[in-house]
């Protein structure tokens, strides 16, 4: 939008707001401006085809990944839901984003939003997060063209799983994971998705300073152990290293510009993911209260339980408007990226978080029990809360992305 040095919108002689061609890529993308009405308001919504590709993966996780498939990931010993992913990598959903040349659809980060809500809607036991959003972004922005024909058609096709491996066990901001040459030496834990994972895009200190480098976990010196985590449904393991060979990514010592790329944008998907799995919460509770009878009437009459359903909604929205910001800023890859990143996650965090809550509190009793389906959700926001850095890390990002802005 173009604004005038008073803050106002510029509008031409009809009294519409005028476009740059900023605002104009938006428009064709999840911004479609629509005038409904001369100098009126403006709507912003996602296009026929965008919407299109939604249904479609939630027809088929609606079919193929109920909650009880989540459940049963939950309880067994698998890594993941194997068939779920395959069914994705057949409708193309694992490839959006990739360039046609390595097997992808060639579109942009707001087809993956619409599939990553409805992945959270249906918390869907797969490596969405892991493999998707951060392992083959960061081949797509950083990798070779050696390195993406390799791994970019098999991610695609669903025949590799990918991960980003950062966090370790040591406190401080010195990485014990070094990259000498092309050797890889230390462990990073935990790392999500890690065990299923065939490759794995990690945080690496060096000469030159950090770096992201890329490792065929199928080759010698990688060994991985599971872990307990609060989410068993996404299986998460300590990956140790020991002369493992790696590639550098991208250029050496850019590991922490790098990585905070991708957390952007990952941040970003993951609200979308998380608003999801929140709306889920929410009807699974307001399902409950329609049927669930206590002194003669639906406990959905009362007010104690209208107002905390009422609540979740009202933060389920203040995060979609968040969250639609920051697709915007994705796709357009707008200068307000890092704030509307930062705004997108603190409001996803929280409102899945609440959403899942109240649905325990709303089955009352058998809500704490392990046969309800309640647990699910929760033990997924929190995983959510984590996977990318705590909400505490992101409000600071936020604030002081604010202040960055208002001191400009």
């Amino acid at each position: 939008m173009a604004y005038g040095s008073n803050g106002i919108p510029l509008r031409g002689p009809d009294g519409a707001a005028k476009l740059t061609a900023n605002d104009k890529h938006c428009r064709s993308a999840l911004c479609r401006v629509l005038h409904r009405r001369k100098g009126a308001r403006v709507d912003f919504d996602f296009s026929d085809d965008q919407k299109l590709l939604k249904d479609q993966v939630k027809r088929f996780l609606h079919d193929k990944s109920p909650i009880t498939v989540t459940r049963r990931v939950l309880e067994g010993s698998e890594t993941h839901a194997a068939d779920v992913w395959r069914g994705l990598a057949e409708l193309g959903a694992l490839g959006v984003a990739v360039p046609e040349a390595y097997g992808g659809m060639g579109l942009g980060a707001l087809e993956l939003c619409v599939i990553a809500e409805e992945v959270g809607r249906a918390c869907a036991p797969v490596p969405f997060q892991s493999s998707v959003c951060l392992a083959t972004e960061a081949l797509v922005q950083f990798g070779s063209d050696a390195q993406k024909a390799l791994w970019l058609p098999k991610l695609v096709a669903g025949s590799a799983i990918g991960t980003l491996a950062t966090a370790e066990a040591t406190k401080g901001s010195q990485l014990s994971t070094v990259l000498t040459g092309d050797k890889l030496s230390g462990s990073k834990i935990p790392v999500l998705d890690g065990e299923a994972a065939h490759l794995a895009i990690v945080l690496a200190g060096g000469a030159g300073g950090p770096s992201l480098a890329l490792v065929d976990l199928s080759g010698s010196g990688v060994k991985r152990r599971r872990i307990d985590t609060l989410d068993p449904s996404r299986k998460q393991c300590e990956i140790v290293f020991d002369g493992a060979r790696a590639d550098l990514l991208g250029n050496r010592g850019d590991g922490k510009r790098q990585l905070e790329t991708l957390h952007q944008g990952a941040a970003v998907l993951a609200a979308f993911e998380q608003i999801g799995g929140a709306e889920a919460a929410l009807y699974m509770a307001r399902d409950f209260a329609l049927e669930r009878q206590a002194f003669g009437r639906q406990i959905g009459s009362y007010q104690a339980i209208k107002h905390k359903l009422a609540d979740a909604y009202i933060k389920i929205e203040l995060a979609r408007s968040n969250a639609y910001y920051g697709a915007m800023m994705l796709a357009s890859k707008g200068a307000d990226l890092p704030l509307a990143a930062a705004a997108a996650r603190v409001a996803a965090i929280e409102a899945y978080e609440y959403a899942s809550k109240e649905n325990i509190q709303t089955h009352g009793g058998i809500g704490f029990t392990w046969a309800a389906d309640p647990q699910l959700h929760y033990r997924r926001s929190r995983l959510h809360a984590l996977s990318l850095g705590g909400a505490t890390m992101w409000k600071n990002r936020l604030v002081s992305a604010l202040e960055k802005r208002n001191a400009v």
